[in-house]
Formats: structure tokens, C-alpha cells, sequence
């Protein structure tokens, strides 16, 4: 019996054959996310399974991302199928994954590549471009629900990018001011009608109508920048700045804190992120430090909040609770914050780790003042705040109170 027959026979179970390789392949050292294996899976079914070189590409198109990884994939390639019993591996099968190094560094997934020109092409003809395809179709979704502190260089760059193309939009304010409204108006204009009368003189008149005008809802952003923090407090300021460079000028008020609070918002305000970013290295003098939530909020609640927050700002405040204070001092800050603004959201990172519960005694204590308590530990999260803030209700929800009265162990 050839190769062949006897794959044709194991055919019924290949979905099942294609997740136990997907694991031979992790148990070899190479990276496959459950987004990959559904595609492999998937692809099962465009390829002839008599033809045992679509079967390999299909799987190294579908699994692989690394050129490092090619002789892993092809040892583990062997052994699965030896033990599947389908025997010996027809060489030309693995040949096309024997490739001698590069001599420059490979494209990322999804970039567009020279292919390098035959030795009888017209060296006047125009460069031929392709698109590499090899796991176009994954790696986004890969991507996007990989955690911001397992990215490598290259990943984050690709992260840094999609968060530049984020659209933050929040639903408006209304203001008190009146604008013409046309028929469909919340109060009768009488002025505009009298007007409108007095031109015409005496004729027919048609009402007039006024509504309350929407401005964009102000944003404040408290980010944590400590030593717990460090692994995700640069990429998330990244994400900051894309929000104060937004297409709908929402104004954005920044700071930063870790035993103490910072005002960033202009260097934030600058258009390349890598002068912002350097601007606030140089601005934040307790980076990678200790921790005092509670203290940097009383800070800003005595001081900047009187400026920032009066015309009902949503504030994003961006930390993982570990605070080194007391859990009291939190809590009366947060409950405070929470009354001043429009909606507090808490962003935590560690909400996506498995099995993370609240814990700490300060945040324990200072979540029942939290109106909504959010991942963003990925692109998914990010994402999923936007969403978040686009169907925001324009009205306040009720506050709580008592946070002196709260009781911690």
C-alpha cells in the first residue's frame, strides 16, 4: 500500500489528525495558536488529499510564520505521520522546506515583496512585486488576541500600528446652548418664527425650532507607570497618544502616576509618538517606581480635576491595583472621582490573565465607585473599549457613597 492509500484511509479522521499534529507541532517548539488550527483544518478541505505536497504546503502555510521553525516543522512533520502509520515521508514531500538562510532579514506576514529577477529578465523592465500569502489570513486574528507583554519586537510594531488606526469616538455632551433644528426641534424658536413673519409679511409662516447642541465629550486619562506596570506602560501610552491624535477632537487631558501624579498631556500632544513618548520619559521622574494609586488621585482631585473635569469627562484610569497605601485612602479617591466625572472606567491588564480575581484589599475596596472595570491587556480589549465608549449613555448613572464607612482585611 503507497503513501497515498493509505492516507486516503485515515481521511475520515483528519480534523482530529489536524489538531494532534498542531500539538506535536507546540510540543516541538513551535507556536500555533487555536486560529491557526481552525484554518489548517479548514484548508483540509480545498486540498487534494491524494497529493501529498498540497497536504504538507497546506500545513506549513497555515502553521508556520518563522523560517526558524521550518526544520522543526519537517522533523515533526515525519514523526507524526510515522506513528499515524502512514510510514516513510516521500522526500520530495519535505524538499521545498529545505531553504538555505537568507541573506536579508525575511518580511513580515502579509508585506509586500520583491521576488528578485530571473538572469534573462530586461534589467529596464519594472520590478515584480508579490504578496507573501503565507499566513495572511491568521496572523491578524493571532495578533490581535495576543497579550501586549508576550509581543515580540516585531509584533509590537505590527500592534503599534493597528492602534494608530483606531477610530475612538464618544457619544457628545449636550450643552445647554440652543441651535436651529429645523421641524424636528425639542422647544419652539419664537424669535426665528417672528422673523420669519415679519419677512414675509403676514404670509403663511412656518414655525421654527430649536434643540439642545452636542459638543464632544472630554476625555481624562490616568495611566500607571510603575514597576508592576512596566511591561504594558509604554505600549499603553502609545495607545493614549493615538487617542489625543484622534480624527474626532475629543480634548484629551493625560497624566501619568505612580507615587505621584504628572500632567502629559502635551508632550502627548505632539504629532510623531516617538518625540512624545521620549518626552515623557523625560517628564516622569518616578517611572518604573513604586505604586501610591490612592495618593496621585487625592492629588488630582484637589488639584487638576477642578480644571479638566466640568464639563462631564469620561475618565480612563489605567492601572493593575497594586497599590502600596492604604486601601481607605483609594477608595474615598476613587468614590470622589467617580461623582466628578461623567463615567469612570478601570482598564486593568490583568483581567485577561487566567484566573485573575480582584484580591488586593485596595481594590477591593475601591471597585464598588468603579462604573465599569475593562481588560486591555490586547488588541481585542482595545477594541472591545471602543465599542464600549461609542454606545456610552448620555446620562449619569446613579453613585454610590459611603467609601469611609468600606471595611477591609
Amino acid at each position: 500500500m503507497d503513501w497515498s492509500e493509505r492516507l486516503t484511509r485515515s481521511s475520515q479522521h483528519l480534523l482530529g489528525h489536524a489538531v494532534h499534529f498542531t500539538r506535536a507541532l507546540r510540543e516541538a517548539g513551535v507556536t500555533v495558536s487555536p486560529a491557526q488550527t481552525a484554518v489548517f483544518a479548514e484548508s483540509l478541505s480545498a486540498v487534494n488529499l491524494l497529493e501529498p505536497r498540497e497536504f504538507c504546503d497546506a500545513a506549513r502555510l497555515t502553521l508556520i510564520s518563522k523560517r526558524e521553525d521550518l526544520a522543526r516543522f519537517e522533523a515533526a512533520f515525519t514523526k507524526f505521520w510515522r506513528d499515524l502509520g502512514l510510514g516513510g515521508v516521500p522526500d520530495e514531500l519535505l524538499g521545498n522546506l529545505r531553504l538555505p538562510p537568507p541573506k536579508k532579514p525575511s518580511q513580515r506576514p502579509g508585506e509586500v515583496r520583491d521576488t528578485g529577477a530571473p538572469k534573462n529578465r530586461d534589467p529596464n523592465a519594472s520590478p515584480q512585486t508579490v504578496v507573501d500569502r503565507a499566513l495572511t489570513f491568521s496572523v491578524d486574528e493571532v495578533l490581535k488576541t495576543k497579550r501586549f507583554d508576550r509581543m515580540d519586537a516585531g509584533e509590537l510594531e505590527q500592534a503599534k500600528r493597528a492602534i494608530e488606526r483606531f477610530e475612538w469616538r464618544i457619544r457628545p455632551r449636550r450643552t445647554r446652548r440652543l441651535e436651529a433644528a429645523g421641524r424636528r426641534g425639542e422647544r419652539l424658536d419664537m424669535r426665528g418664527t417672528v422673523r420669519a413673519a415679519l419677512r414675509l409679511q403676514g404670509e403663511f409662516v412656518r414655525l421654527k425650532r430649536k434643540s439642545f447642541a452636542s459638543k464632544p465629550r472630554d476625555i481624562v486619562v490616568l495611566c500607571d507607570v510603575s514597576g508592576s506596570m512596566e511591561r504594558f506602560a509604554r505600549l499603553l501610552l502609545h495607545f493614549v497618544h493615538a487617542l489625543t491624535q484622534g480624527r474626532v477632537k475629543h480634548r484629551v487631558e493625560s497624566f501619568a502616576f505612580g507615587t505621584r501624579l504628572t500632567r502629559i498631556t502635551k508632550a502627548l500632544e505632539r504629532r510623531s509618538v516617538d518625540d512624545a513618548l521620549r518626552e515623557v520619559g523625560a517628564t516622569v521622574n518616578d517611572w518604573s517606581g513604586g505604586t501610591r494609586i490612592g495618593g496621585s488621585l487625592n492629588g488630582f482631585n484637589r488639584g487638576a480635576a477642578k480644571r479638566v473635569l466640568g464639563r462631564g469627562a469620561v475618565v480612563l484610569l489605567i492601572s493593575d491595583g497594586w497599590d502600596q497605601g492604604e486601601p481607605n485612602v483609594l477608595a474615598r479617591a476613587v468614590e470622589r472621582l467617580q461623582k466628578t466625572s461623567h463615567r469612570l472606567i478601570w482598564l486593568n491588564p490583568l483581567i485577561g490573565t487566567a484566573g485573575f480575581q480582584a484580591q488586593t484589599r485596595g481594590l477591593l475596596a475601591a471597585l464598588p465607585f468603579v462604573d465599569d472595570f475593562l481588560p486591555i491587556d490586547n488588541l481585542k480589549s482595545l477594541g472591545e473599549l471602543a465599542q464600549h465608549l461609542s454606545n456610552l449613555d448620555s446620562r449619569r448613572g446613579a453613585r454610590q457613597s459611603g467609601a469611609g464607612r468600606i471595611k477591609t482585611t
